[in-house]
C-alpha cells in the first residue's frame, strides 16, 4: 500500500509493478521542471545538452521550448536557426528559475510502441483508456472507440468544470451549514446562559422561600414558648403568693402557741384558723397542675420535599421537528368566520414537546382571488400546544400553510375549502313538505335519501323528492323490528336506531339488514329505560340519550359500555330527561335536556363544559360543522338557532310539535321532523 500523491488515496500496487499504475502526465512534467530549476540555481556548472560527450564547455542558459541546457557555442547555433530563434532562452540563475517555472511548457508526447517513437500521442482510446499514436489507431486499436487527444479534453475539461461548479455549490451549501452551526452555538451559550440564570433564579426564589419559612416557624415557636412561660409564670406567681400566706398564717399561729397566755389565745379568739382555713380552700378550689405541658412539637417533613426537590426542575436537549408536529382544524371554513387551527409541537421522536417559545406561524392563500392571503393569530399556550386564528374574506379554494420555524409542519401546505357563511336568519317558509304519519326523528344519507323514524314502529325511506322509497322494521321485539324508533342515526351505509319501547340500540346496514343489538331494560351500565336518541362520532363511539335514567351512555361500536355521563343529582352537571345529541366540530356533546329546558355541553370524556339557551322542551338538535346548533322546542312548537357562543340569533315558528331535527351532509339543508303536523319540512340555507 502507498498513498496517492495528488488524491493522497491509500492504493494497492498491482501486479506487473509501479509502471502499470496510470502515468500522471502533469506531475511528471512538474519533477521535470523541478529538476531543471535545481540544476539552474546550483553553484556546479551544467553540462550542455547538445555538445557532444565529453566537451568540456558548461551550458550557460536554458531552451524552454526545447528543454536543453546550452553553452555558448550552441547558443550561437539555435539563435542562427529560423525556428529556434524564437525558443525562449533563460539565464542560469534564480530569475532565469522563476521564469523557467512560469514559461516553460511540457513537451509533446510521443509513442513508446516499437517503430512509433516518432509520432505524437495526439489521440485517446476511449476502449483501452490509453493515448495512443496515429499509427497505433490503425493497426493495435483498428476496431476500438478512439477520438482525438483535443475532443477528449474538451469532454473532460467540461466535466472538470462542471464538478468545480458542484463543488462550488457544495461549498456554498457547506459554509452555509457551518455558519448556522456556528449560530446554533452561538446559541446554545445563549441558551446555557439563558437556563443558568432561570436556575439561579429559581433556585434564589426557593431559598428566600425557605428562609422565609423558617423565620416564620422561627416565630411560631418564639410565640408558643413565650405563651407558655408566661402562663406557668403567672401560675407559678399565684402559687407562691398562697405559699406565702400560708406561711404567714402558720408563723402567727406558731408564735401564738408559744408565747401567748391562755386568756390572749381566747381574746384572739378563732382569727387566725379562720383565716387559715379560708387560705387553704382557696388553693381546694384551683388546680395544682401546670396550666401548660413542656412539649413543644414541631413537623418538619423533609422527605417529601427532598424526593420533589430530586425531581424539581428539567433540562432538555430537544427541540420541536417541524416534519412531527401535527394539527387539527375542520375541513370548511366560511367567510367572515374565525377558523382555529390547533398545533401540537413534538419532537422528532413523535414526542409531545411540553414547552411553548416557538416560532408558530399559519396563513390562509386564496386560490382564485390572485393569491389573497389571509394573516393567522397565534396564541402560545406555554406548553407545548399554539391556537393559530384566521377569518377568510373570500370563498373559494384556499390553501392552508403552517409553519414552525420557517418549516412546514406535517401535512403543510393543505387545501382547504372556504364558503359563504350561512344564513339562518333567511329561515322562514319549508321548501319542501313530505307527508309522514307521526315523525319521530330524521337523519339525512350522504346520497340524499331521508330517513324518518315513525311512531309506526317503523323507518320510512323517502327519496330527495319526498317519494316513499322504502320501509324499515314493523312492530316487535325481534331483530329488525321496533317499538316507537324515536333517535336514528346514519353514517355511510349503517343505520344506528335507538329502538325507545325495547330499551335497546339497534344496527342494521342502510336497506334494513339486521346487523348487531344491544341493551336491554334496567339501570345498570349498559342498560336503558327509553333511550330516545343515539349518535355516532368520529371514532365510531355510540352516544345515546338514556331518557328515564336522565343520563348519557357511551359505547365502543359493538355496543360495549365505556362512559357515563350521569345527570342525576344537582349543579351544573345535572339534567333531566336528556333526549336530542349532536357534536360540536371540537367534538363536545351537546344535549337537549327535555326536562331541564336547556342545553347542557359535555367533553368527550364527561367533563360539564357549559350550558346555553332557554328552549321550551327541547327534543331535537343538529350542529352545523361552524357550531350553529339547531334545537326543536315541542313546548315552543318551534326551531331555535343558537350561534356557536350560545346567543340566539334565530327562530323558525309555524311548527307543531317538532321532534327530531337533522342537517343535510352535502349542503347544510334543514330537516325537522314536524310531529303534530305529520310532515317532515326540509329548509334551505342561503350559503
Amino acid at each position: 500500500m502507498f498513498q496517492c500523491p495528488i488524491c493522497e488515496q491509500n492504493t494497492s500496487i498491482p501486479v506487473g509493478g509501479a509502471s502499470v499504475l496510470p502515468q500522471n502526465l502533469h506531475l511528471g512534467f512538474e519533477v521535470e521542471v523541478a529538476g531543471y530549476m535545481s540544476k539552474m540555481t546550483s553553484n556546479s556548472d551544467v553540462a550542455c545538452d547538445q555538445c557532444a560527450e565529453g566537451s568540456s564547455d558548461p551550458a550557460v542558459v536554458f531552451c524552454c521550448a526545447c528543454h536543453h541546457f546550452l553553452c555558448a557555442f550552441c547558443l550561437e547555433h539555435h539563435k542562427r536557426n529560423r525556428i529556434w530563434s524564437r525558443h525562449r532562452i533563460v539565464g542560469l540563475d534564480q530569475e532565469g528559475a522563476r521564469q523557467l517555472h512560469t514559461t516553460m511548457k511540457p513537451r509533446d508526447h510521443y509513442c513508446s510502441q516499437p517503430n512509433h517513437e516518432d509520432n505524437k500521442l495526439n489521440f485517446y482510446c476511449e476502449t483501452c483508456s490509453l493515448l495512443v499514436c496515429l499509427h497505433c489507431t490503425t493497426v493495435t486499436h483498428k476496431s476500438h472507440s478512439v477520438k482525438e487527444i483535443s475532443t477528449v479534453a474538451k469532454t473532460h475539461q467540461m466535466e472538470i468544470s462542471g464538478a468545480l461548479e458542484d463543488a462550488k455549490e457544495v461549498v456554498t451549501k457547506l459554509t452555509g451549514a457551518i455558519d448556522e452551526n456556528n449560530r446554533i452555538i452561538e446559541q446554545v451559550e445563549i441558551s446555557k446562559r439563558t437556563a443558568f440564570l432561570a436556575i439561579n433564579q429559581a433556585f434564589e426564589i426557593l431559598q428566600q422561600r425557605l428562609e422565609e419559612r423558617k423565620r416564620t416557624l422561627l416565630s411560631e415557636l418564639e410565640a408558643i414558648s413565650l405563651s407558655k412561660t408566661t402562663t406557668l409564670t403567672l401560675q407559678k406567681e399565684q402559687f407562691e403568693k398562697m405559699v406565702g400566706d400560708i406561711g404567714h398564717y402558720t408563723d402567727m399561729a406558731s408564735q401564738i402557741l408559744q408565747t401567748h397566755t391562755d386568756h390572749e389565745i381566747v381574746a384572739l379568739g378563732g382569727l387566725i384558723p379562720t383565716e387559715l382555713q379560708a387560705t387553704l380552700k382557696r388553693v381546694q378550689t384551683i388546680s395544682l397542675t401546670p396550666n401548660q405541658h413542656s412539649i413543644i412539637s414541631v413537623s418538619v417533613k423533609t422527605d417529601d420535599l427532598i424526593r420533589q426537590l430530586s425531581k424539581l426542575g428539567n433540562i432538555f436537549d430537544f427541540y420541536p421537528s417541524p416534519s412531527s408536529c401535527t394539527w387539527m382544524s375542520t375541513s370548511v371554513a366560511r367567510v367572515g368566520t374565525r377558523y382555529h387551527v390547533k398545533v401540537q409541537s413534538k419532537t422528532s421522536k413523535g414526542e409531545e414537546y411540553p414547552h411553548g417559545g416557538v416560532e408558530v406561524k399559519g396563513d390562509m392563500r386564496s386560490k382564485t382571488h390572485n393569491g389573497a392571503v389571509v394573516y393567522g393569530e397565534v396564541e402560545d399556550h406555554r406548553d407545548g400546544t399554539y391556537t393559530i386564528t384566521l377569518t377568510p374574506q373570500t370563498a373559494g379554494h384556499h390553501q392552508l400553510l403552517i409553519t414552525m420555524d420557517g418549516q412546514h409542519v406535517q401535512n403543510s401546505p393543505n387545501d382547504l375549502d372556504v364558503r359563504s357563511k350561512r344564513d339562518y336568519r333567511t329561515l322562514c317558509n319549508a321548501q319542501q313538505v313530505i307527508q309522514c304519519n307521526t315523525p319521530l326523528c330524521v337523519a339525512i344519507h350522504d346520497n340524499g335519501d331521508i330517513y324518518v323514524g315513525s311512531y309506526d314502529h317503523c323507518i320510512y325511506v323517502f327519496d330527495q323528492t319526498g317519494q316513499l322509497k322504502n320501509t324499515i322494521g314493523s312492530s316487535g321485539s325481534g331483530n329488525g323490528q321496533f317499538s316507537s324508533p324515536w333517535g336514528i342515526s346514519i353514517k355511510r351505509d349503517v343505520l344506528y336506531v335507538a329502538d325507545t319501547g325495547n330499551h335497546r340500540v339497534q344496527k342494521l346496514t342502510s336497506n334494513g339488514k339486521f346487523l348487531h343489538k344491544f341493551g336491554q331494560e334496567g339501570s345498570g351500565q349498559g342498560q336503558f329505560n327509553s333511550p330516545v336518541a343515539v349518535i355516532i362520532d368520529s371514532n365510531n363511539k355510540l352516544i345515546v340519550s338514556d331518557y328515564n335514567n336522565y343520563r348519557i351512555q357511551i359505547f365502543n361500536e359493538n355496543g360495549g359500555w365505556l362512559l357515563t355521563i350521569d345527570g342525576n343529582g344537582s349543579g351544573n352537571h345535572s339534567f333531566k330527561s336528556p333526549w336530542g345529541l349532536d357534536l360540536d366540530p371540537q367534538g363536545n356533546i351537546h344535549v337537549a335536556a327535555h326536562g331541564s329546558d336547556t342545553i347542557k355541553v359535555f367533553s368527550k370524556e364527561g367533563v360539564y363544559v357549559r350550558m346555553y339557551g332557554d328552549p321550551d322542551h327541547p327534543s331535537g338538535i343538529a350542529i352545523d360543522g361552524e357550531g350553529y346548533s339547531l334545537v326543536s322546542e315541542f313546548g315552543g312548537h318551534c326551531l331555535s338557532i343558537y350561534d356557536p357562543e350560545g346567543n340566539k340569533i334565530h327562530t323558525v315558528g309555524n311548527l307543531k310539535n317538532p321532534y327530531g331535527t337533522a342537517l343535510d351532509p352535502r349542503d347544510g339543508s334543514v330537516f325537522i321532523a314536524n310531529y303534530g303536523a305529520k310532515t317532515v319540512l326540509k329548509y334551505c340555507v342561503n350559503i
